[in-house]
């Protein structure tokens, strides 16, 4: 097995530049409801994946309010998003406007790096879910929010490799791609953009961002049938939306500004209590 190569979260920490309203403050808000889902068991391991391992960096300071990324795999206002994203969080909420709309069931993921946000805002529609890996060597587009702002990170997949979270002797089954550019051009952190989709070039969600290392280039992604399971298992999510091909990166880029546009992908905040955050 190669050697752990570390990569850090992407969600992004939100500071004085950066400051959220939630909706519905003054009013009594439902307490988050958080469920574990973990498929995995002595008498039924997950399949093994690529020997290429890494080791994901949690934040030394612990949990903190941040912000990342979600988006609508059904109508009816269920959302997928990183399970670091919402994990210890006192409240959670997805981007409404100017505000936090405060969501209070979310079912996690043992398993991979997914979480799904169950009573979420309506979406006018959803984006298609694949349970398989594309080809290595195939195109890879990563859609998100990096320190806060709209970007479409374009890759090329390596293959599949597992990695191990913090100091956990768990590893989850991740894919690893070679950033190649982003829309708009830049070099800066990535933070932000967990919980964002990857799409394979049939157009299809392929993943979940999980992280990265900056300095390699590399993005990592959540296994594509751990999120089938995780979405099958929370009963939430019965649209089959159709898919259709990418016809490279201006249409990525064309339809990334389309899908935020009628609010498919948006920013998803965590709210930590002072008390638990340090």
């Amino acid at each position: 097995m190669a050697g752990g190569k570390g990569c850090g979260c992407l969600p992004f920490a939100l500071g004085a530049l950066l400051l959220v309203a939630w909706f519905g403050q003054d009013v009594r808000v439902p307490p988050l409801e958080v469920e574990q889902y973990d498929p995995r068991s002595p008498r039924r391991p997950m399949p093994g994946w690529g020997d290429e391992q890494f080791v994901i960096e949690d934040s030394p300071d612990g949990p903190a309010d941040s912000m990342g990324t979600a988006f609508a795999v059904d109508r009816d206002g269920a959302w997928l998003t990183a399970q670091h994203v919402t994990h210890d969080c006192t409240r959670v909420g997805l981007e409404d406007g100017r505000f936090a709309r405060p969501v209070s069931r979310v079912l996690e993921s043992r398993e991979a790096d997914a979480a799904l946000v169950r009573d979420g805002l309506p979406s006018s529609s959803a984006l298609p879910l694949s349970n398989r890996a594309p080809q290595p060597g195939t195109p890879g587009y990563h859609m998100g929010f990096p320190a806060g702002k709209p970007t479409l990170v374009l890759s090329e997949l390596i293959g599949e490799a597992s990695a191990r979270r913090g100091r956990s002797d768990l590893t989850q089954p991740v894919l690893a791609w070679a950033e190649k550019g982003r829309i708009p051009t830049g070099d800066g952190t990535l933070s932000g953009i967990s919980g964002g989709p990857v799409f394979a070039e049939d157009g299809r969600v392929v993943g979940v961002n999980s992280a990265s290392a900056d300095r390699r280039g590399r993005i990592l992604t959540t296994a594509p049938d751990a999120v089938a399971r995780l979405t099958r298992a929370s009963g939430a999510v019965d649209d089959r939306p159709v898919a259709y091909p990418f016809a490279g990166s201006a249409d990525a880029e064309s339809r990334f500004a389309a899908w935020l546009d009628e609010g498919v992908i948006r920013r998803i905040y965590c709210d930590v209590d002072e008390k638990r955050g340090g």
